[in-house]
This record gives structure tokens, C-alpha cells and sequence, in this order.
């Protein structure tokens, strides 16, 4: 806890500072102490607010056990098996195949997966995946991630702001121009400050946690290779005008776009893949359609592809399981 919130003190100073020196490129000393005072109102307000944000940027809705069924017990039960309370469950309509966590505490967390991710993956997929969203609040790493994508996202907006007025305000002073250039140079720069205070190997440590909350790796280096397979020819319009929020994703939602390279915030999926399948042989597990809980009583109550109403199957184990491990349309969240 400690050292997420020594993280998060670090990355609001730095933004703050960019953003009163900002202040003080367009307005002088006037300028800077507006901006000093909007900057703390920002870092505030983010703080506790910053999950709503992220989740309205996207354009996330959330959904619950009546309207999306299947995704939302995967949830429930994987949350359980973390030790975590249940998060609130969001779902963004967007054809690429993704995901991300949100909140600055476990208490006030939120997961959201893509229609696409939904729709794409498997069960086991889609379980993995969302595990690995919920080691993110499990680690605290959400507190940051969520807050630096919000302050961020502001600085970028506003420098769009000082654009346009510079076209269209008719001012003719010397700071305003000064403060354009200045914002056009410092937004990117401030993207590029969140990959360096959000350090890459968070996601390392977050895929070895949530295979182990899974149960079997393999599925999680199952679903980083569809996801970036996918992600490759599927822009996501919403990560796309909001580039700063990429970090928050469990793969760079820019891979299909033009600037990935500038805002490249995560580890290359091969790397990934083969430290989960390091781990896969650390814990003695069969490949991708293994039981996670094999071991661990009734399979109908330990499974979160379960459904106590649902006729009775057999499961990728030979167990009774009464959901079988792909869908065949519809998704996992309808």
C-alpha cells in the first residue's frame, strides 16, 4: 500500500508541475498560480473520481448478474478465489478484443472487457483475463494507473484547447503563442512520463498473479495472443483520441494505430508468453484445457464457467461441468 501511494504522491507532483508550468508559458505569474490552484482541484477530484472517469472516457456500461450473466459470475467467482471484494462489472461496446481495471482501492474497483474480448475469446480465456485484471487491484496498481491516466488525459485535452484558440482567439500576445508550443510539446511529454512511472513489470508480476487466481497460465498466454493477434487490425477509437490511458489496458489498445511506438506502455506479448509458460512449468500444469480446479471439490461449485440451472455437461477435464469451455455465439456476457 505504502509504495502504490509513494507512486502516486511522485506522479501527481510531476503532473502538477507540468501543468503550472504550463499555466505560466499562457499567463505569467497570474497564469501559474490559476493553474497552481486548478491543478490541486484536478489532483483531487481525480483521486476520488478517477474510476468514473476512465470508465465515462470509454464509454463503459455497467452490467450485472440479470444482464450479463456468464461474464459476471467469471467475475464473482474469481474474486472470491483472489480474496478480493466483488468489483463493480463494466462492459464497452468496442470490436477490438481488450480489457482493463480501474479504483483507487479494492473496495472501489471495476473491471471492464470489450464486447470484442467477450465475443472472441473463450471461457477459460476470458476468466484469465480477467484475473489479470483483478491481480491489478489485488497489487494496488489501479491507484495509479487509473489517477495518471485522468491527469494526463487532461493535459492533453487542454493543450487541444490551447490550440484551437490560438487558430480561432485572435489574440496577439507573445505568452499565448509561447503557451500553444509549449502545451503541443508537453502533452505528448507527459504520456511519455506515465510509461516511466508506471513500470512495465507491473504487468509481469500481474500475469503470474492472475494465472495463479485462474489456475492454469496457459490460458492467460492463450488470450494475450488472440488479443494481440486481434488488436493488430482493430482500432479502438475511444484509446485512440485518449492515448494516454493505454497503460490501463492488459494489451496496448494503439498496436493497430500510428503511434504506437510513442506510446508503447507494455512489455512485447512474446516476452509474456513465455514467462507464462515458465510458469506453467513451475506449477506442474497441463496445457491450455486443464481444470483450474480440478483438485478443489465439486467442479460445479468451483468453476466459474458454472451455471446451477444449466443441464449437465463434461468439462475439458472429464468432470461433470454443465457449461461447455466456448460458446458458440453470443459471448460470455449475454
Amino acid at each position: 500500500m505504502s509504495v502504490s501511494l509513494l507512486k502516486s504522491g511522485i506522479l501527481l507532483a510531476v503532473m502538477t508541475a507540468i501543468f503550472v508550468g504550463m499555466g505560466a508559458l499562457i499567463g505569467g505569474q497570474s497564469g501559474m498560480v490559476i493553474a497552481f490552484f486548478m491543478a490541486l482541484a484536478m489532483n483531487a477530484f481525480s483521486f476520488w473520481n478517477a474510476d468514473s472517469i476512465v470508465l465515462r472516457m470509454h464509454g463503459a456500461q455497467e452490467v450485472d448478474e440479470h444482464s450479463a450473466p456468464d461474464y459476471y459470475r467469471i467475475v464473482r467467482d474469481l474474486a472470491h478465489r483472489a480474496g478480493l471484494p466483488m468489483p463493480r462489472v463494466y462492459v464497452m461496446h468496442a470490436a477490438q478484443p481488450n480489457a482493463f481495471a480501474t479504483g483507487r482501492s479494492p473496495e472501489r474497483s471495476a473491471v471492464c472487457a470489450s464486447t470484442g474480448l467477450l465475443e472472441m475469446l473463450s471461457r477459460e480465456e476470458v476468466a484469465a483475463v480477467m484475473a489479470h485484471e483483478l491481480a491489478h487491484i489485488k497489487n494496488r496498481d489501479t491507484l495509479i494507473m487509473t489517477v495518471s491516466a485522468t491527469i494526463a488525459g487532461a493535459i492533453s485535452v487542454m493543450a487541444n484547447m490551447l490550440q484551437f484558440s490560438m487558430l480561432f482567439g485572435g489574440r496577439d500576445s507573445r505568452g499565448n503563442i509561447l503557451g500553444v508550443i509549449a502545451a503541443a510539446i508537453l502533452a505528448p511529454f507527459a504520456a511519455m512520463l506515465i510509461q516511466m512511472a508506471i513500470s512495465r513489470s507491473r504487468e509481469y508480476y500481474a500475469d503470474r498473479i492472475g494465472a495463479e487466481i485462474v489456475g492454469n497460465p496457459a490460458w492467460l498466454a492463450s488470450a494475450l495472443a488472440r488479443i494481440h493477434q486481434a488488436a493488430r487490425g482493430i482500432p479502438m477509437e475511444s484509446a485512440e483520441r485518449i492515448p494516454a490511458s493505454a497503460h490501463l489496458f492488459i494489451v496496448n489498445p494503439l498496436i493497430g494505430g500510428t503511434i504506437d511506438n510513442l506510446f508503447s506502455t507494455h512489455p512485447h506479448v512474446e516476452n509474456r508468453i513465455n514467462a507464462l509458460e515458465e510458469l506453467a512449468r513451475e506449477m506442474g500444469t497441463a496445457s491450455f484445457g486443464e481444470a483450474p480446479y480440478s483438485d478443489r471439490g465439486d467442479p460445479r461449485a468451483a468453476s466459474p464457467w458454472t451455471r446451477a440451472d444449466a443441464p449437465s455437461n463434461r468439462d475439458f477435464a472429464g468432470r461433470s461441468n454443465p457449461i461447455p469451455p466456448r460458446r458458440t455465439r453470443g459471448g460470455p456476457w449475454g
